[in-house]
């Protein structure tokens, strides 16, 4: 199901150098038409379906199209972000819609430090077997 930008909605994330879906997406699809200020998927078929741009669009402006196959005649999904959660909106094929409500993280972005606390290598370490959950430990050693 790939993302599509609804082009009346959008407002090209008022003229920024990037949008939020270009800066979101992770296999670099979202772009900016700069003529016309407006995102859009430079290739559907290539999306990866992670939600990322639809959920981090602050004017709602994507949506997640489903194909064909799947959904035929009409049936989408378009999250609404709040400050604390997402709600998702399905609309089927018949016209009915389900909407789901789901918390989302409310810590600021960048600040979780994954690897806080955790030892760095040595180049011992780097010599071993071991993941990086293992640095300091025993285990055989390569060749």
């Amino acid at each position: 199901m790939p993302s599509f930008v609804i082009a009346e909605k959008c407002d090209g994330c008022k003229g920024q150098d990037k949008t939020a879906c270009q800066y979101i997406c992770p296999n670099d699809l979202m772009r900016l038409n700069e003529e016309k200020t407006k995102g859009f998927n430079q290739e559907p078929e290539q999306c990866w379906e992670c939600y990322s741009c639809a959920k981090i669009c602050p004017q709602q402006a994507v949506e997640i199209r489903a194909y064909a196959d799947i959904v035929p005649l009409g049936g989408k999904v378009l999250p609404m972000r709040g400050t604390d959660s997402i709600m998702w909106t399905i609309q089927f094929r018949d016209g009915s819609i389900k909407r789901f409500k789901f918390p989302i993280r409310t810590t600021a972005e960048g600040s979780i430090k994954p690897y806080e606390g955790t030892p760095q290598p040595t180049e011992a370490d780097l010599k071993t077997n071991n993941l990086f959950t293992e640095i300091g430990k025993t285990l055989p050693t390569i060749a």
